[in-house]
């Protein structure tokens, strides 16, 4: 699911408000999504999977860890397999 693409700035505030307050009220929101920087800033946990195995699982600073951003942890935690995708 890729929840902000295409909306404007405003859409995209509504959607993370969103899924934060059904977050908030107890319910679990899963967002599967390629966009590292929108992850970034609307979860707070993270599972990493790579060639259908999970690499990393973890709140969102743990994944992160010495990284500076989500995008860098993540092409550091699937390196392994980076020249396979083209």
């Amino acid at each position: 699911m890729q929840p902000v693409n295409g909306l404007d700035p405003q859409g995209i505030r509504w959607i993370r408000t969103f899924l934060r307050e059904r977050a908030a009220s107890g319910n679990t929101v899963l967002l599967s999504s390629h966009l590292m920087g929108e992850l970034a800033e609307t979860v707070d946990d993270v599972v990493i999977i790579s060639h259908g195995k999970i690499v990393a699982d973890g709140t969102l600073q743990e994944i992160i860890g010495n990284h500076s951003t989500l995008e860098e942890a993540f092409f550091a935690l699937t390196s392994e397999h980076a020249g396979d995708a083209i």
